[in-house]
């Protein structure tokens, strides 16, 4: 594809791209994310092309390899389109069935079907599963809309959408104005105001701004931003550079663990692909605004996930961390200006600005707006990332989405903020995920 020389062109490639999409009668949607790959799904995959090819319906059947469903309890996962029917625990074996049956004559295969562990219930579809109807999926069902290694995929589901109108229509102050009101509040744990934050960097002198994303997630059982970054990183930089824009930044900077070679993968080939078509570079879509991004993969030092340890990481210097007694919104990254947001802060700024400040805050409570992925991992029945609104209680949460425990057994306490973080017996269950309440709970 030619690079993007001005917004319509954008507009013109979505168009022709969701035409394109719309031709097809028949998609298969698999994950093909960490948890989906350590299950086999990646033969799942070899064996459903094969079959495809076998039958000669490889191209009037669409196959799209995704990032993670969330229900990785049940992997390897697949969705049929049209009819939504969901599948779980697919074996290569099952490739010709799924095929011969399921696509050529619109039989669903019960052995294949989710069984509903309460009600012993064979589910068909994956809109009636209730791990997925206690949610509030605003970012991770976006996953499996693309393929986490084509641009073309975001594009045609309206990708950079969110970036035109900002360079279009938005001054920095009204973007900086949009993601305070809206609440929004740093997702890796500490919740600083996101605006307030933007704010400080967008005031503090100089012409050289840095924005980076924090994705060295390194808190035992936590692997929400690496299934963000690894299922749809274009969105995660789309937020990266609507933040660039409004705080005055030209280059950005996303620090990965090593340990999350996926999402490595991933997010080079989403700046790669955005750098070819003109969405990353000088004077993006004609406009006068230029910035870029690098991946930068961590050494595996756990306390790197702290702001000034990763940026001394960054600059190749020991990641140790250092006093706070200047921001590093005013002395970051090589003592310049720094915004630093994780990558689930990052991924839900574009929904802020296409569908507005009120939107997102009218989800949640009044101190923690929005939604928020959780890891469920450890002794319980449906592990997985889920993602709730603001404010739902725990119990909710662990016995609700999560099914209880395995075997029947007692749930003592759950473990939530990482090593730095606590465990909560439970008779505080009762608790909403809040971060002032949490915080409070110790």
């Amino acid at each position: 594809m030619p690079k993007l020389a001005s917004k319509e062109d954008l507009e013109v490639l979505g168009k022709q791209l969701l035409h394109e999409r719309k031709k097809i009668n028949k998609t298969i949607i698999i994950c093909g994310g960490t948890g989906c790959k350590t299950s086999r799904s990646q033969d799942v995959i070899d064996a459903i092309n094969q079959e495809l090819l076998t039958q000669e319906m490889d191209s009037s059947v669409h196959l799209r390899i995704t990032g993670c469903h969330g229900f990785c309890e049940q992997g390897p996962i697949m969705v049929i389109e049209p009819g939504n029917i969901f599948y779980c625990h697919v074996t290569p074996d099952d490739a010709h069935d799924i095929v011969t049956k399921t696509l050529q004559t619109g039989e669903v295969i019960e052995r294949l079907l989710y069984t509903d562990p309460a009600s012993g219930k064979k589910i068909r579809t994956e809109a009636e599963i209730p791990f997925y109807l206690a949610q509030d999926r605003q970012l991770l069902c976006r996953n499996r809309e693309v393929n986490p290694c084509s641009i073309e995929d975001y594009i045609a589901v309206g990708g950079y959408t969110a970036l035109v109108k900002v360079i279009d229509s938005l001054s920095p102050e009204e973007i900086i104005r949009e993601i305070k009101v809206s609440g929004l509040r740093g997702r890796g744990g500490g919740g600083f105001p996101t605006g307030r934050k933007w704010t400080e960097c967008y005031e503090a002198p100089g012409d050289e701004k840095y924005v980076i994303c924090n994705a060295d997630e390194g808190d035992p059982g936590a692997y929400m931003d690496r299934c963000v970054l690894e299922g749809n990183p274009y969105l995660v930089l789309e937020g990266m550079m609507i933040g660039a824009y409004a705080v005055g930044a030209t280059r950005g900077y996303i620090y990965v663990r090593n340990e999350y070679p996926l999402a490595v993968k991933h997010a080079r080939l989403a700046v790669q692909q955005a750098r070819k078509l003109g969405l990353l570079g000088e004077d993006i879509m004609g406009s006068s605004f230029s910035f870029d991004v690098d991946v930068a993969r961590g050494g595996g030092a756990f306390v790197c996930g702290e702001s000034t340890a990763l940026m001394a990481s960054l600059e190749g210097k020991v990641g140790e961390p250092h006093p706070k007694d200047v921001h590093t919104v005013v002395d970051g990254l090589w003592h310049k200006p720094t915004t630093l947001n994780n990558v689930e802060t990052w991924a839900n700024v574009p929904s802020i600005i296409l569908n507005g400040a009120s939107w997102f805050a009218s989800k949640g409570t009044k101190g923690s707006k929005g939604t928020k992925i959780l890891a469920l991992t450890g002794r319980i029945k449906n592990t997985g990332l889920v993602e709730v609104a603001m404010g739902t209680p725990i119990r909710d949460i662990v016995f609700g989405i999560g099914g209880g425990a395995t075997n029947g057994r007692a749930i003592k306490a759950v473990q939530t903020g990482g090593p730095s973080g606590g465990c909560l017996p439970v008779d505080k269950f009762d608790l909403p995920v809040e971060f002032d309440v949490l915080y409070e709970a110790g």
